[in-house]
């Protein structure tokens, strides 16, 4: 089981020699179960994402939508397998379950005058899939997902993935209540290998942007302690958080938690599974 980094940032794209380790890409994430691939997000780290995909020759990806917020759909109308006729690419979501649809998410979105096409000139097999929060969803042979509520304006979905006696838990875009562990994401990182978070900000700014849906790395290290989470990844960085901050908070959260690290774009880890 391995997880990329395809682009850690939030809010925009940034770019610069003061973003040039950890990148400046918006939130894309790729999780690979064996040969079954599944991405979370498709913020502006996806379409370099897209063409590794078509060098390799991959055929199938399944998308999931936290939700709907420029930063994490920018990139897919930049995303290749889209307009590759021999590829099948699955869209979920289930931020606006009741309200809108993900076909209708998608279409939206690909239109004038936000964009010059729509999504019929896309020659992949497109599948979409609306669930509800709490749904347990079965993409793949042997592949779970768990699915749950975040604290987010205009709602988002917290995602957990299980393969072969190994989880995932990827935790975006959602805001914490200062002195409390919110129960949903307690169930979705319990005892994972890799907690996935939000930590936009830090405690000491959440007084000034309460409210815009975002936590902090300081939280992210007590919800892992409360749920023997094993290792904590952070990301959705600040716009303006350059690598040297990015590097303080790194060695601030290594004191307390050792295993976290703010996640950089790029980046991959291996998992070695059960069985």
């Amino acid at each position: 089981m391995s997880v990329r980094f395809w682009g850690t940032r939030g809010s925009i794209p940034v770019s610069g020699p003061q973003f040039s380790r950890y990148g400046g890409n918006t939130v894309s994430v790729e999780i690979r179960c064996g040969d079954q691939v599944l991405f979370f997000d498709a913020g502006s780290g996806i379409p370099p994402a897209g063409l590794a995909l078509k060098a390799e020759g991959v055929d199938k990806v399944d998308l999931f939508f936290s939700h709907c917020h420029y930063d994490h759909i920018i990139g897919l109308p930049y995303f290749k397998p889209l307009y590759n006729p021999d590829c099948a690419v699955n869209i979920w979501s289930g931020h606006l379950a009741g309200i809108m649809t993900t076909r209708e998410i998608v279409c939206e979105f690909m239109q004038p005058p936000w964009f010059p096409v729509d999504p019929k000139i896309c020659r992949a097999h497109l599948g979409y899939h609306d669930f509800r929060a709490g749904d347990v969803l079965e993409p793949r042979p042997n592949v779970t997902v768990h699915t749950g509520n975040l604290n987010h304006p205009g709602g988002a979905i917290g995602y957990r993935v299980e393969w072969n006696g190994r989880s995932v838990a990827m935790i975006t875009d959602t805001e914490h209540v200062p002195g409390t562990l919110d129960p949903e994401v307690l169930r979705l990182i319990e005892n994972v290998d890799l907690f996935i978070y939000d930590c936009c900000y830090t405690d000491e700014e959440m007084e000034i942007f309460k409210g815009f849906g975002h936590s902090t790395w300081q939280q992210a290290i007590r919800l892992a302690r409360a749920a023997n989470a094993r290792e904590i990844a952070f990301i959705h960085h600040a716009p303006w958080r350059t690598d040297a901050e990015l590097e303080q908070i790194d060695r601030l959260a290594a004191a307390e938690f050792p295993k976290s690290f703010s996640a950089r774009d790029g980046q991959v880890l291996e998992y070695t599974t059960v069985g």
